[in-house]
């Protein structure tokens, strides 16, 4: 008797696989990666955190030295002096980015003084310097940089406001027609320093007049906490060295320092920016007694008169 054969079951694919995959373990993460992982998302996060501060710190660190204020509260004419507003620096399209006051003398002025107030508020903060400026028999003329007063604005900056002194010195020359030996550069805190690199820039002004100079203008952002988190050196155009520019003044220069007379000593060297001036230059302590206008009026007015008189142009 044939013996039958049991019939062939021929397995499938899918089978095979179902069965291998049955067999095969589950993949597993090591402890290791994840670490990795996370710590490098730490980095990433912190690298991204620190690229933002460094932008916000580049974008706004203009303030912690400029400080503008766009209110004017106060005029010439609140103390008695006659002025015309004064719009200038034309843009392409013809609109005026700065705006000044021109405050002529009573008489014919032998000088006219370029004024340059300080980082903090505007043209009503200065004012009662432009008065004293005045009486001394002096045309005068000052402005609101970019980003002050009903100038223009922009960011403070100290490229900026070389750029709009230009621009004064431009008006006054060409529009008012104000010959350059005939003019005086003053300034008072920043401006002072602004003033200096200018007169530098200039050796055909008559001379410059600085009121209290900063030594160390931009150590106000460097000492900023958060200028230790970044690279604030890199980040900061601004340097306002006041040395460089006094090294290499040619024209007469008088200082102003509103503090109580120091030693001898002192007196003959105030500040290493004011020992490095080797034009001729003078020096003028006041202090905060009633008697201070006069002072200046007077220190003023024997250092304009050793001053070799200019005519302005026709």
């Amino acid at each position: 008797m044939q013996m039958s054969k049991p019939p062939f079951r021929k397995k499938t694919h899918g089978a095979h696989q179902a069965s291998a995959s049955r067999r095969a373990p589950a993949p597993v993460v090591s402890v290791r990666w994840l670490i990795t992982a996370v710590a490098s998302l730490i980095v990433i996060a912190a690298v991204c955190a620190w690229f933002t501060l460094c932008l916000l710190f580049w974008q706004g660190s203009w303030q912690l030295l400029y400080h503008p204020a766009s209110a004017v509260t106060r005029t010439p004419a609140s103390v008695g002096l006659t002025f015309e507003a004064i719009q200038f620096s034309d843009t392409p399209a013809g609109v005026p980015q700065l705006l000044g006051w021109w405050i002529p003398a009573a008489n014919q002025a032998r000088f006219t003084v370029l004024y340059l107030h300080g980082a903090t508020g505007n043209l009503s903060d200065a004012v009662d310097d432009l008065a004293r400026m005045h009486a001394a028999g002096l045309d005068v003329f000052a402005f609101d940089y970019r980003g002050y007063g009903q100038s223009h604005f922009r960011h403070p900056s100290e490229a900026r406001m070389r750029e709009d002194v230009e621009s004064a010195i431009v008006y006054l020359t060409d529009t008012r027609h104000t010959a350059a030996s005939s003019i005086v550069i003053a300034g008072k805190d920043l401006g002072a320093n602004l003033a200096l690199e200018v007169a530098a820039a200039h050796p055909e002004f008559a001379g410059v007049i600085l009121e209290s100079p900063l030594d160390d203008p931009v150590s106000a952002i460097f000492r900023d906490p958060r200028a230790r988190l970044v690279p604030a050196h890199m980040l900061v155009r601004d340097r306002w060295d006041i040395l460089a520019p006094s090294a290499n003044l040619l024209i007469p220069s008088l200082w102003f320092y509103w503090t109580p007379a120091p030693a001898e000593k002192a007196q003959e060297d105030p500040s290493p920016a004011y020992q490095a001036v080797k034009a001729r230059k003078s020096v003028a302590w006041l202090t905060d007694a009633q008697d201070a206008g006069n002072s200046f009026h007077l220190a003023l007015s024997r250092w304009l008169d050793d001053l070799p008189a200019k005519r302005k142009a026709q």
